[in-house]
């Protein structure tokens, strides 16, 4: 786990801003980031990063480790809204919303950089192309939720699991989380249930078949896809080549 620079101009020494996944930005835009920002946080796996019933004053960028969005009923059933990982940003819901709408949780270790939400407008205000880029983020992180839509209301289970791992896969690919062709997988059963609203029993029995088939291999926290054409047809997940996205 890497943590965010500190000191002077922190920005300036940041490793995301070097992975091609992300846009650059020019010297003014960067100053005004670091301005925006007011420091780092680091929140161990399984603790929250923003709790479901508290309205938290603090946007976050995670800058490395993996998390996930989530909703509880009241009977504690808990549905897994997306997964998050290095340079998504966090918490930007509530600011349009009339009440809490999710918690965000630890899935390993995981360091952020911190920003102050009530300087959101001043930020879009004064820098419209900043402004943008959130926005761009915000549609981007609905557009997952969309799809997590269609996945729970029209693909079976072998269908849910093989587009989960895919996406997944691809996400983590896409920021060079990818080392000799595995990625970490630090999700258990109950996370792939939760996100994909499938019984546990439901969930293994897939996962094996799956395997069994030779789509995929999990060891020791780490994923392989085995036969990605397979497995993206199965899931009927095919998405255009990544693009750079914006990094706040």
């Amino acid at each position: 786990m890497s943590h965010p620079p500190t000191g002077p101009n922190p920005c300036d020494r940041c490793l995301l801003r070097c992975n091609p996944a992300f846009l650059p930005v020019t010297t003014e835009e960067l100053h005004i980031i670091e301005a925006f920002r007011t420091g780092t946080r680091a929140v161990e796996a399984g603790r929250p990063v923003i709790e479901e019933d508290r309205p938290s004053p603090q946007l976050y960028t995670i800058y490395s480790g993996w998390a996930f969005r989530y909703k509880t009923l009241s009977d504690g059933r808990r549905q897994i809204l997306s997964f998050l990982l290095a340079g998504d940003f966090v918490g930007l819901q509530d600011e349009f919303a009339e009440s809490h709408t999710h918690g965000v949780e630890a899935v390993t270790d995981v360091t952020l950089c911190s920003f102050a939400r009530d300087r959101l407008w001043e930020l879009f205000h004064g820098q419209p192309k900043l402004g943008y880029h959130i926005t761009w983020l915000a549609a981007r992180e609905e557009k997952m939720v969309d799809d997590n839509l269609v996945t729970a209301g029209r693909r079976n289970a072998a269908e849910r699991v093989a587009m989960l791992l895919m996406h997944l896969y691809r996400r983590a690919e896409r920021i060079g989380m990818a080392r000799e062709g595995w990625v970490q997988f630090p999700f258990t059963q109950q996370h792939i249930a939760d996100a994909l609203g499938l019984s546990l029993v439901h969930t293994n029995k897939t996962l094996r078949r799956l395997q069994q088939l030779r789509l995929y291999k999990l060891d020791g926290g780490w994923l392989r896809i085995l036969d990605p054409h397979a497995l993206q047809t199965l899931g009927d997940y095919f998405e255009r080549p990544l693009l750079p996205t914006p990094l706040i």
